[in-house]
């Protein structure tokens, strides 16, 4: 963002022409350097099969941006970061003839040689990745001589002089030739004794239910929080009956290291405090994806303080660190686990493709899942599906990974003439609100809601059909796909569409004289914008592939033709992962949300859960949960909250006057309850009272909901404080929600603010363990401000809930009663006795 204001700034200026044509000048030499890089690396782009809600493989027509309002908002972009100086351009020129004349004579493996091994077929993705690397060595090796030492002198670094070698090495890996780690890896790759799931076939699971592995989880998860719920409360074990226990879920945001780092000393406070304990699930996206991961894996072995000593010791140096990172993918005992997740990908499906998120995904895992010294680490914690043995008897809150499709509709073009005017009906289908298909991975299940479909764990990577999944060409069914693949889609902002990349600069943009009339023509353009996404998301294999029929009628049409689907970071739908804790089944009563985004008020995350509530027809979810907008009053807010209306207004006052005597009857007893009248100034009061406290968020914010309508016209109430926390044991009350935002705090020592610290940015990838140690320091007391409203929350929760079940027992006693004197078994008082 930095390199795009200064070039923004120089746009403005008298030479931005000069620029432009300098660029122009110097571009048929860019060409013919970056012209080798594109066809070596060709075949590890994306593959167009899966391009979002695109199956076909015919071309299809998309809605797109004009190209000149693109060329605005890319051209400059990767003008200014590639245009090298005149002499490194000159270098390029002078050794593009000697490249292609030493290409042959440089091969160390020709093909001819990796035919005879019978290891590489003549089609497919991972033969062309093969052929692109020994393209790309042949170049190198041609070059490095003259090259390196031209380029080492004027902006590169030292190190860049043994990338020709690691290309080199890595080329001889992945040749498939007998010995080689490619060879090891596919020989394993269907050895059951190495990835027992290879034994087994999966289908599609397609039901609304939760697995029947999540059942058996919750109802040993009840057992465990039972016992620790008595102690967070400081009651005896033997009166908690877990029918009271709630069903708690912690929710982690996105925002890359600063989400990882904030939300371990989040939860490890937390952990501290009793409160995790009690939690039956955590939710994460992105960094907080990251976050579980290690959580559940034997480099933190369920301790929060082995996972904050292990960031500190990985931390220190960028995933994408030349020296580093090669020596990770090179080096045994790492290369292997690292390199896998590639060879089964692309070995074991042709049509595969690997590109920039799983190259991410595997800097990723080199950094973050390889322990200190690098000997430790563990084959386990490569395979989502052995977090089982961390969860398996309710030891554990189960974890829940998001990651999110992008469904955009398309216009089909009449002939395939781009220029041929289409129908009114399908311009107004191509102009619909694109939206996200939200996927959540679990140790169990990978799952759909909006499919209403699902696959076990352990077959992602597999290609399905109707239902079943395929084995390879070689007859054998291909193992999990590897965790470095899933780092890299949970953590794709990158992935971001047009739209989202305008956002973060337009503040600049519009602060800048005569600029007025550039916004309004691209955010004009905004809708088209929000549909392409200038790096294309990893993708998997479509598991409802050919399903058509057998799922929702909401499914769209074109999910079912894709080969692959397409998935990316959830934080593009909704930094929170709110959504997967409201499925059906899951029952969540609280929820306490870490928001560590790097837009905590602009975006307003909880409040977008509310339309998502309202389409699912989920009761109970807190109306004006989240950050108001500044200018909105409470009578503006309260008329925008759309939900269940009466069908009459009659009907609503009657309802209104009988929950207003039935609050009145119940807390007649309570001095810190006051009625409500009816009257217009009672009306002001509920107003300024949200405007007073909505409007300034603390370090622990609770809304609480309710399950019964309400009117429309009447504003939202305000969260929750000590005079009305008997909101939260209402008869109708809904899903308690905590809010904890990451916001700076005085008690902390040391300058450290989320909203200026420069490495807290969501683009940095290197904390020093100083930063780390404040990160965490910082989340800790932020916890600590809100630990007894949290734990008051719980307890009147619980309190609800008690009281309910007793009614309810009550309730059934007296029902038993009257059945048994029906029937002649028993005798009521007074009726045949001495007494009466």
């Amino acid at each position: 963002m930095a390199r795009l204001a200064q070039l923004t700034f120089a746009i403005s200026a008298t030479g931005r022409r000069s620029l432009l044509a300098r660029s122009h000048a110097q571009n048929s030499a860019i060409s013919r350097a970056s012209m080798r890089i594109k066809t070596s690396l060709l075949p590890i782009q994306q593959a167009r099969t899966g391009f979002f809600a695109s199956g076909d493989d015919k071309p299809k027509s998309k809605t797109r941006v004009p190209r000149s309002l693109s060329a605005v908002l890319l051209g400059p972009l990767l003008l200014f970061s590639l245009n090298p100086t005149a002499d490194v351009l000159q270098t390029f020129d002078s050794t593009d003839k000697t490249a292609k004349t030493d290409r042959s004579s440089n091969t160390e493996l020709p093909p001819q040689e990796l035919e005879s091994h019978g290891k590489i077929d003549d089609h497919g993705t991972w033969s062309k990745l093969v052929d692109g690397f020994e393209g790309f060595s042949a170049v190198t090796s041609a070059e490095a001589g003259k090259l390196s030492n031209k380029l080492v002198d004027l902006v590169l670094p030292e190190w860049s002089k043994l990338i020709p070698g690691y290309i080199r090495k890595l080329q001889r890996e992945l040749n498939m030739a007998p010995g080689s780690l490619a060879a090891e890896i596919w020989e394993e790759a269907r050895d059951p004794a190495v990835n027992p799931e290879v034994q087994y076939s999966a289908k599609v699971r397609v039901s609304e239910d939760l697995c029947d592995e999540e059942k058996t989880f919750l109802a040993r998860r009840k057992k465990i929080t039972a016992v620790a719920l008595a102690h967070y409360l400081g009651i005896k074990e033997e009166d908690i009956n877990p029918e009271d226990v709630p069903t708690i879920a912690i929710c982690g945001s996105g925002g890359g290291l600063r989400a990882l780092v904030a939300g371990t000393g989040s939860y490890m406070a937390a952990a501290e405090d009793g409160l995790f304990d009690i939690v039956t699930y955590t939710s994460g996206v992105s960094g907080s994806c990251w976050l579980q991961a290690l959580y559940f894996s034997s480099l933190s072995g369920g301790d929060f303080q082995r996972t904050i000593n292990h960031l500190k010791a990985r931390l220190g140096i960028h995933i994408a660190y030349p020296p580093t990172a090669f020596s990770s993918i090179l080096s045994a005992p790492t290369n292997k686990l690292l390199l896998t997740a590639m060879v089964e990908k692309l070995k074991g499906d042709p049509e595969a493709d690997f590109g920039l998120v799983d190259a991410y995904g595997m800097l990723l895992a080199a950094r973050l899942f390889i322990p200190k010294g690098e000997l430790g680490v563990n084959a386990k914690d490569f395979k989502l599906s052995n977090q089982q043995e961390y969860i398996r008897y309710g030891q554990n809150p189960m974890p829940i990974y998001t990651a999110v499709r992008h469904e955009i509709p398309e216009l089909d073009d009449a002939g395939g003439n781009e220029q041929s005017h289409a129908s009114e009906t399908a311009k107004a289908q191509a102009k619909k609100e694109a939206w996200f298909q939200w996927f959540e991975m679990t140790p169990f299940e990978l799952f759909c809601e909006e499919f209403a479909a699902g696959i076990p764990t352990w077959a992602m990577g597999r290609r399905f059909q109707n239902g079943v999944n395929l084995p390879t060409t070689e007859g054998f069914y291909l193992p999990e796909i590897r965790l470095p693949v899933l780092l890299g889609i949970w953590g794709s902002a990158f992935c971001a569409t047009l739209s989202h990349y305008y956002r973060e600069i337009r503040p600049l943009i519009q602060s800048l004289g005569g600029f007025q009339a550039v916004d309004n023509l691209i955010w004009g353009h905004n809708e088209d914008l929000s549909k392409v996404h200038p790096i294309d998301p990893a993708t998997i294999p479509n598991f409802i592939h050919g399903m058509n029929g057998k799922l929702p009628r909401t499914v769209p049409r074109l999910a079912y033709d894709s080969d692959y689907i397409q998935l990316m970071d959830s934080g593009m739908s909704n930094n929170l992962p709110i959504y997967p804790l409201l499925r059906p089944g899951r029952n969540v009563d609280v929820i306490v949300a870490f928001d560590a985004s790097a837009d905590i008020k602009t975006d307003n995350w909880l409040s977008v859960v509310e339309g998502y509530a309202k389409q699912r027809g989920i009761k109970g979810w807190p109306i004006g949960a989240g950050w108001p907008r500044p200018s909105a009053s409470a009578s503006t807010t309260a008329k925008e909250l759309k939900e269940a209306e009466e069908s009459t207004e009659a009907e609503a006052d009657n309802k209104l006057a009988e929950a207003k005597a039935d609050q009145a009857r119940r807390h007649a007893d309570d001095p810190n309850v006051k009625p409500e009248g009816g009257s217009d100034k009672s009306l002001m009061s509920q107003q300024e009272k949200y405007d007073q406290t909505a409007n300034e968020l603390g370090y622990c914010t609770v809304w609480v909901g309710t399950t019964q309508e309400r009117r429309t016209d009447t504003p939202p109430p305000p969260p929750v404080d000590d005079s009305s926390s008997w909101k939260l044991m209402e008869p109708d009350a809904g899903i308690a929600v905590v809010y904890m935002p990451f916001l700076a705090n005085e008690k902390v020592p040391g300058s450290v603010n989320p909203a200026s610290s420069d490495y807290m940015s969501t683009w940095n990838f290197v904390y020093t363990p100083e930063q780390v140690d404040q990160v965490v320091a910082l989340a800790r007391a932020n916890y600590d401000e809100g630990k007894e409203k949290i734990r008051a929350t719980v307890r009147a929760v619980y309190e609800r809930k008690k009281k309910r079940r007793q009614e309810m027992e009550q309730s059934m006693a007296e029902e038993r009663q009257k059945r048994r004197v029906k029937l002649g078994i028993e005798r009521t008082l007074a009726e045949g006795d001495h007494f009466s």
